[in-house]
This record gives structure tokens, C-alpha cells and sequence, in this order.
């Protein structure tokens, strides 16, 4: 239970419901992604990005799919 000193304070100035703490050592960490294009066409190595990509220039290649001239 909060103590009377506590609920005053809250009241006066109010409860900050801050975020997480940020961990300063995960920033000298680099964070890299594959850029859409390559992740896109399956050239960055990814079993799922080239399946993905197989699957997109089949769709691609239906009659459906075709512009109409």
C-alpha cells in the first residue's frame, strides 16, 4: 500500500506512465534489414524471399494478370 506521502505527491504532480527504459548497450548494435527490392526477387538468400518470388512471377505471368492493350 502507498504511503500518505506518496498519494499526496501523486496527486500534486501527477502518475508519469513512462515507457521502457531503453538498454544503452543495444545501441552500439547495428540493425540491418534487405532492401525491398533484393528481399522482393529472392536475391539475398532467403529460402521463403525466393519462393515468395517464384510465386509472384507466376501470378504475374497469368493471362489475368496481363495488361489490356
Amino acid at each position: 500500500m502507498a504511503s500518505e506521502n506518496e498519494i499526496m505527491y501523486a496527486m500534486m504532480n501527477g502518475i508519469n506512465f513512462g515507457g521502457k527504459k531503453k538498454n544503452d548497450s543495444d545501441s552500439d548494435k547495428v540493425k540491418t534489414k534487405a532492401r525491398g527490392k533484393s528481399y522482393k526477387t529472392g536475391a539475398h538468400g532467403s529460402g521463403s524471399a525466393k519462393h515468395k518470388a517464384e510465386i509472384r512471377q507466376r501470378v504475374k505471368a497469368r493471362k489475368s494478370q496481363q495488361r489490356k492493350k
